[in-house]
């Protein structure tokens, strides 16, 4: 409510300072009290609001007042461009997964789930416990909380087959998110103009990362249970290729997770080329219909760098991730984070390992699991009933996404914008390939907000599709 009332007098002052002379006093708080009818403190909230705005400015002892109006000469940018001369990558646009969006749309686009799937009561208090501890005030090690390192760690160990090594609390790496990983692992163990086998389609943060790193990306076709492992061997053959990246259990966008025997064969041929399994379990905590089951577990002598974040499951404010690596890789990945942002905060650290260690975030992903299947067969039955000619190769075993193929011959960016125009945002599937689409798809986020809306979908995404560009 408070939140409600400060945004309402925020509006209404901002619309009051564009119509007067700048430099006018504003009422003194006990008058905007009165005349809103609100509290002190929310009234002090919008104020700081605007100040933070550059609207209005504060002179203590005299009051509030607007900003003078500064003329200022428009900015030549253009020298720029001569300085920077061509971009060396597609950087420079965001994603269609971080656009912004009207709040009223169906919001499929995204890729975090919705606030009402995390736990928000786990993580405010540990949040306020991690403040009040040294971490507040006090830098971490740079390989990172030796706690939070160990329970990376158990994890792995947890699924390590009997009479296999598992990883040390050493091998775990804390990073700032999974992204800023897979820039260190690119960088440390691939470097600038080598070869990086990717499955297509795969996450679009690792092609962005790759090419940032001057990584030459070689795709790999990938289905429903992984790439074919006699792909994978004529790339290395072909390339030379010294690492192969990708997400063996609910890969983003298709949601695909690989047999056992896929797993096994991709790494028996990783292991006989002398390279390395880049391995992405982005979604080990969201798993719906299947577990997910860690190929690094497999791995005795370093072949598998190993990769989790808990951004998904705890909290995107908490970007915690592990890359989990053994022998030299493990040192040139930990000088690579050292260089790059020499530690991760303490804090975010603390408070991560608190969520997950506290009895109830067990009970948060027992929840989780059901709320997503719930959400992802919602969306899965609207397609069905109201966009028959929309196929999706699989109903995805876990992950936050469907992966959904267009008839062919659909321009997918006319079909975004028409989306979009009646209040529906989906991400283009474009993004996803490494190199050209292999047809036209779109990827559904269904742990979105207002599940309740996820019935109009199949219908706006037919009326859409039957605009002809």
């Amino acid at each position: 409510m408070d939140n409600d009332s400060a945004a309402r007098i925020v509006s209404a002052l901002r619309s009051w300072v564009g119509t007067v002379p700048s430099g006018s006093r504003l009422p003194s708080t006990r008058e905007l009290v009165s005349q809103f009818g609100a509290s002190p403190v929310t009234v002090q909230k919008a104020l700081r609001q605007l100040t933070g705005q550059g609207l209005v400015e504060t002179r203590p002892g005299v009051g509030t007042f607007t900003r003078p109006a500064r003329p200022a000469r428009p900015a030549d940018f253009g020298w720029q461009t001569a300085a920077l001369g061509a971009p060396r990558t597609r950087a420079g646009a965001l994603s269609s997964t971080q656009r912004a969006a009207a709040p009223d749309a169906i919001q499929l686009h995204s890729g975090y789930p919705a606030r009402e799937l995390l736990p928000e009561r786990l993580v405010r208090a540990a949040i306020t416990r991690a403040a009040r501890t040294d971490a507040a005030t006090t830098r971490s090690p740079v390989g990172g909380l030796p706690e939070l390192q160990a329970w990376f760690a158990s994890q792995v160990a947890d699924s390590t087959p009997p009479g296999s090594t598992p990883p040390s609390p050493r091998d775990a790496l804390v990073t700032a998110g999974s992204q800023s990983g897979l820039s260190s692992i690119f960088r440390a163990l691939v470097g600038p103009g080598q070869p990086l086998l990717i499955e297509s389609p795969t996450y679009w943060g690792a092609i962005l990362a790759a090419r940032q790193a001057g990584v030459v990306v070689v795709p790999v076709p990938s289905g429903p249970t992984g790439p074919d492992p006699d792909d994978v061997e004529r790339a290395f053959v072909l390339t030379g290729a010294r690492a192969f990246y990708a997400q063996p259990n609910f890969a983003n966008p298709t949601g695909a997770q690989w047999s056992p025997a896929t797993g096994l064969a991709l790494l028996d041929i990783v292991k006989a080329r002398h390279a390395f399994l880049v391995e992405d379990d982005w979604a080990h905590d969201l798993g719906i219909d299947a577990d997910p089951t860690p190929l690094i577990g497999h791995d005795r002598d370093g072949h598998v760098i190993y990769l989790r974040s808990l951004t998904k499951s705890v909290s995107p404010a908490l970007r915690v991730a592990a890359v989990i690596a053994r022998g030299p890789a493990r040192d040139r990945i930990l000088a690579d984070r050292g260089a790059e942002t020499m530690y991760v905060s303490g804090l975010l650290q603390t408070a991560a390992l608190d969520v997950v260690t506290q009895p109830g975030w067990n009970t948060h992903l027992r929840a989780m699991r059901h709320q997503l299947r719930a959400r992802r067969d919602l969306l899965v039955q609207s397609l069905h009933d109201g966009a028959p000619d929309v196929h999706l190769h699989q109903i995805p075993p876990g992950g936050l996404n469907l992966w959904a193929r267009l008839p062919d011959g659909t321009d997918v960016r006319h079909l975004v914008r028409e989306c979009e125009a009646r209040g529906l945002v989906v991400a283009p599937g474009t993004e996803w390939f490494p190199a050209e689409p292999a047809g036209p798809y779109i990827r559904l986020n269904y742990s979105g907000e207002d599940p309740g809306r996820f019935s109009e979908v199949g219908p706006l995404l037919a009326q859409a599709m039957s605009v002809a560009p």
